[in-house]
C-alpha cells in the first residue's frame, strides 16, 4: 500500500462569518500540510458554523468564487481538503448541507448530507450523497453527521470499496458516547479506518464535545483530541502500519 496521511480539523466555527472562517480554514490547511496532511477532514457546516437559522442566507453554488482562496491553497499546498457549507443546487432549490471536496489536483466533488438529523428540514433539504472519493490505492467515503446514525451508510461504503470512512460532524457533549462508539464499532465491523472530525467549540448553541477521532480499521483509537479546541487529529499510514497523533493549535485569538 503507498502511505496516506490523514486529519481531522477540529475547527472552531464563527457563527455565519464565512470570510473569517475561511481564514481559519486557510490556517489549518497550512499546519496540516507542514504535517504531511494529503487529506484533511473538517466539520459539518464548518465554513459558517451549524446555523440553520443563517443557512438560506449565507447558502453558495459550490462553484462560488468565496472558496477560491481554499481551492487555489489545496492546489499551492497538495492537499484535498473536504469543507463544510450550506450550499443550492440549482438557483431556487432547496438549501442542502455539504461536503465540498476541494481536490489537491483543481478539482471540485460535493457530497450532501441524505439523513437529516430531526429538526433540520425547517431549513434544509435532504442530500443525495455523492461518489467515493478515489486516492491512489484508497477509496474515502463521505459521510455529514447524521448520515452515520444510519447501520446503512456505512455498510453500503464498505460493499462499495471503501477504505476509509470520514465523516465531518456536530456532536454535543450528550451525545458523544454514544455516537463516538458508533463510529468505532463501524471501523472493527467493516475493517474501515474511521475519521470523526467535530467542532472544537460552541455551534449553533449547542455545546459541541471536540474529542475528534480517528480510529483503525481494528476498532482501535490511532489518534484523538483530548477537549475542544483547534486541533489536527492526524493518521499515517506507512509501509502498511499506522499511526497517530493528536496536535494542539493556537490559541484563541492567536491566529
Amino acid at each position: 500500500m503507498t502511505a496516506l496521511t490523514l486529519a481531522a480539523a477540529q475547527s472552531v466555527s464563527i457563527a455565519g462569518d464565512v470570510p473569517a472562517n475561511i481564514q481559519r480554514h486557510l490556517a489549518f490547511m497550512r499546519a496540516a500540510a507542514e504535517q504531511g496532511v494529503q487529506v484533511l477532514v473538517f466539520p459539518e457546516l464548518s465554513l459558517s458554523g451549524y446555523e440553520p437559522s443563517l443557512a438560506a442566507e449565507l447558502a453558495i453554488a459550490p462553484e462560488d468564487a468565496l472558496l477560491t482562496p481554499l481551492r487555489e491553497m489545496a492546489r499551492e499546498l497538495r492537499l484535498t481538503a473536504v469543507v463544510g457549507m450550506p450550499i443550492r443546487l440549482a438557483p431556487g432549490a432547496g438549501v442542502s448541507i455539504a461536503a465540498l471536496v476541494l481536490g489537491a489536483d483543481g478539482s471540485l466533488a460535493v457530497y450532501t448530507k441524505q439523513h437529516l438529523h430531526l429538526g433540520e428540514e425547517v431549513a434544509f433539504v435532504a442530500g443525495q450523497g455523492g461518489d467515493v472519493l478515489e486516492w491512489r490505492d484508497d477509496r474515502i467515503a463521505l459521510a455529514v453527521c447524521a448520515d452515520f446514525s444510519h447501520a446503512s451508510h456505512a455498510r453500503q461504503a464498505a460493499q462499495a470499496g471503501a477504505t476509509v470512512y470520514a465523516a465531518g460532524v456536530l456532536i454535543s457533549e450528550g451525545g458523544y458516547a454514544t455516537d463516538s462508539a458508533l463510529l468505532q464499532g463501524y471501523a472493527a465491523e467493516h475493517g474501515l479506518v474511521v475519521l470523526m472530525a467535530n467542532h472544537g467549540g460552541p455551534s449553533g448553541g449547542w455545546a459541541c464535545a471536540g474529542r475528534s477521532a480517528i480510529w483503525g480499521a481494528d476498532g482501535q483509537v490511532l489518534a484523538a483530541a483530548p477537549g475542544v479546541g483547534d486541533a489536527l487529529v492526524i493518521a499515517r499510514r506507512d509501509g502498511g502500519r499506522w499511526t497517530g497523533q493528536a496536535v494542539a493549535l493556537w490559541a484563541e485569538g492567536a491566529r
